[in-house]
């Protein structure tokens, strides 16, 4: 016998409810799963103790009562500037100055430095008779010229090295064009292992007689001095080799300034 029409409706009702069940309980689950799934993403990005940081220390100040030094112990030649006798500079151009012109200049100017046999540098005047126009050849002690803006002026500046025989030194100077005559604003004496230009400054590398380590100067324009300054000195320790050729066994690569761009003429400044 048929069941009736209300016996129909109603297992059909039970029919739905269960399958509404079945969804519902379903969708509970993968609600369950995604929450647990967000919470452990979460938990991957939260923020996690590193452990105790050491206490932080003022500087302590010795001696607060010491009458502060009112002039310097020593003359760092800072600020000072020499203007290059009978050098010419066509139209304010840099480039058209003559570099072995220009030390011979200098040469002329410090008779002590260059001349007689008593004299630190006498070689070197002796060999800049071996120059060519450009330099840089042979027993030439003048090493190729370097031109960049170190001023800030829009205008290239002259880097100049030359080898100062019978040392073992490198004369490292930058010359700039004020009032239509060339102005040496910078110079330094020194041996020398490597020299970058970074920006507004001269960085001058020199081995150090402690294994492993090298000093680092650096130089930097000062417009208000109109003149290149010294404006960092360190010793840092050096990577690769110490200055008797063996590998360094505590080496770490030292800091420097970060080039802006690269000096000309083609090839990277360095020392010689």
């Amino acid at each position: 016998m048929p069941a009736s029409r209300p016996a129909r409706r109603r297992v059909r009702a039970r029919a739905a409810v269960r399958t509404r069940t079945t969804v519902l309980a379903r969708t509970a689950v993968l609600t369950l799963l995604l929450v647990a799934t967000v919470a452990g993403c979460g938990d991957a990005g939260e923020l996690r103790s590193a452990g105790a940081t050491p206490t932080a220390v003022s500087p302590a100040r010795l001696w607060p009562r010491l009458p502060a030094a009112s002039s310097p112990a020593w003359d760092f030649d800072e600020a000072e500037t020499e203007t290059v006798e009978g050098v010419s500079v066509p139209g304010d151009d840099i480039r058209k100055a003559d570099p072995v012109a220009v030390v011979r200049a200098e040469i002329a100017a410090h008779p002590d430095d260059y001349s007689g046999d008593k004299a630190p540098y006498r070689e070197t005047a002796r060999r800049m008779d071996e120059c060519a126009d450009k330099g840089g050849d042979g027993r030439c002690p003048l090493l190729e010229p370097y031109y960049r803006d170190l001023t800030g002026d829009g205008r290239d500046d002259m880097t100049l090295g030359f080898r100062l025989p019978p040392t073992n030194q490198t004369a490292v100077r930058v010359y700039t064009v004020i009032g239509h005559r060339l102005v040496q604003v910078m110079a330094n004496n020194d041996a020398v292992s490597g020299v970058e230009l970074a920006g507004r400054s001269v960085i001058i590398r020199s081995p150090s007689d402690l294994a492993g380590y090298e000093y680092r100067l650096e130089w930097t324009w000062d417009a208000d001095q109109r003149a290149m300054l010294l404006t960092h000195d360190e010793m840092l320790r050096t990577a690769g080799r110490d200055r008797r050729g063996r590998p360094s066994s505590s080496a770490s690569p030292s800091s420097t300034s970060s080039a802006s761009s690269s000096p000309s003429p083609s090839s990277p400044a360095s020392g010689r």
